[in-house]
């Protein structure tokens, strides 16, 4: 068995180098999510799913309106802007924290060859937009028949 000199120091410095990534970690994140609230960009959360008939695109768009939303298909691409504005009639003073985006956004979607991109169908209720694709009749999936025994 061999024998291994303990070095305290070792410890400490090991310590020291997992503390000033912790801190570098956190400066990053926070001066990025600083910026991302100053320039007034951010990006609605997206679900999107299929079935064997269409493809759904749900969007999360707490506090707006339809009018504040606009949808676009630009040859293969769906194309999701709009604008949620900062409410004016509170003063900045009487706020105590603002963690929401406000500002512009814009998201695009690639559409595969198989849908329907003139028959798409957008509703909106209580803040969640859905768009609704629907696939052309070659793309849905049908059965086969097996013959024989």
């Amino acid at each position: 068995m061999a024998l291994i000199r303990w070095d305290p120091f070792r410890d400490l410095l090991s310590l020291q180098d997992r503390m000033d990534r912790l801190f570098e970690e956190n400066v990053t994140r926070s001066s990025a999510f600083e910026e991302a609230l100053t320039t007034g960009i951010w990006s609605p959360v997206v679900d999107i799913y299929e079935t064997d008939e269409k493809v759904i695109i749900k969007v999360e768009l707490p506090g707006m309106t339809k009018s504040d939303v606009v949808i676009e298909i630009n040859e293969n691409n769906l194309v999701l802007r709009g604008e949620r504005k900062f409410q004016k009639d509170i003063r900045e003073e009487n706020y105590h924290c603002i963690e929401r985006s406000y500002g512009m956004f814009s998201r695009s979607f690639a559409l595969p060859d198989t849908v329907d991109r003139d028959n798409v169908v957008a509703n909106f209720v209580e803040g969640i937009l859905e768009i609704t694709i629907p696939k052309v009749e070659g793309a849905k999936p049908r059965q086969i028949e097996i013959k024989g025994e």
